[in-house]
């Protein structure tokens, strides 16, 4: 596990574009795993910069996201889809049809998630994967617990989450209290993965996440078994976590 520090947060953005730069650069048809959140913003800012400098081309790259919440088409602006359109294949030249979120809307969404998993196989996997982390050390939404589970499954949210996700939203009763996620087995098989941490609230999992202990109850020390981690963090949080 490789750690970095930056200076803030516009550093982490630069360095983390560069990587997915040097990914993209290097295989053109690439998977990327893909993440929403405040976290990733900054990144995918970058790389719409990167796109449009003509440095990077999408026209051949393939996505999936890490979840997506239940009952949430993705016309609803609280949507992962949407986020996604939003923030990063709106502005690119990325055919939206290789573009990949669960369906937080489907019918059956065990045989969702499945086929969810399948499809990540089909495209060979993922060469890239950006994560970030929750305050209690969740990733996607694998949140803590006596197991994890390998495949995308459905879960329910933790309080913890369900507060941290309500500032999106125009009340905590509004939240979903479901989602659809990648599950442990999936995001480690990701040939490089790279955990951005934004937020003081984010210490004690980062702690955590360096003591090198592995426990299912602070999900992001799995990451420990992968052979390609980099870890992203602010000088604040790097005081913090001495």
């Amino acid at each position: 596990m490789k750690l970095l520090v930056v200076k803030d947060y516009e550093e982490m953005s630069e360095v983390a574009a560069k990587i997915f730069k040097d990914v993209i650069s290097e295989k053109t048809n690439a998977v990327l795993g893909l993440a929403t959140g405040s976290t990733p913003e900054g990144l995918y800012k970058k790389i719409i910069e990167m796109n449009r400098n003509k440095e990077i081309d999408f026209s051949n790259i393939k996505t999936v996201n890490l979840d997506e919440y239940v009952g949430l088409g993705g016309e609803d602006p609280q949507s992962y889809r949407y986020f996604m359109n939003e923030k990063l294949f709106n502005h690119v030249n990325i055919n939206k049809a290789n573009t990949f979120v669960p369906n937080g809307l489907a019918k059956d969404l065990d045989e969702e998630a499945k086929n969810y998993d399948k499809k990540v196989d089909e495209l060979g996997g993922i060469d890239i994967q950006i994560l970030g982390i929750g305050a209690n050390g969740h990733i996607a939404f694998n949140e803590p617990d006596d197991f994890l589970i390998a495949e995308t499954h459905v879960t329910g949210l933790t309080k913890t989450t369900i507060e941290a996700n309500s500032r999106f939203f125009k009340s905590i009763e509004e939240v979903p209290t479901k989602a659809l996620s990648m599950g442990l087995g999936q995001i480690m098989k990701a040939r490089k993965i790279v955990l951005l941490v934004r937020g003081q609230d984010k210490a004690e999992a980062i702690k955590g996440l360096f003591k090198g202990n592995i426990t299912t109850h602070n999900p992001a020390t799995m990451l420990h078994m992968h052979k390609d981690v980099t870890v992203i963090i602010d000088e604040e949080m790097a005081n913090a976590i001495k």
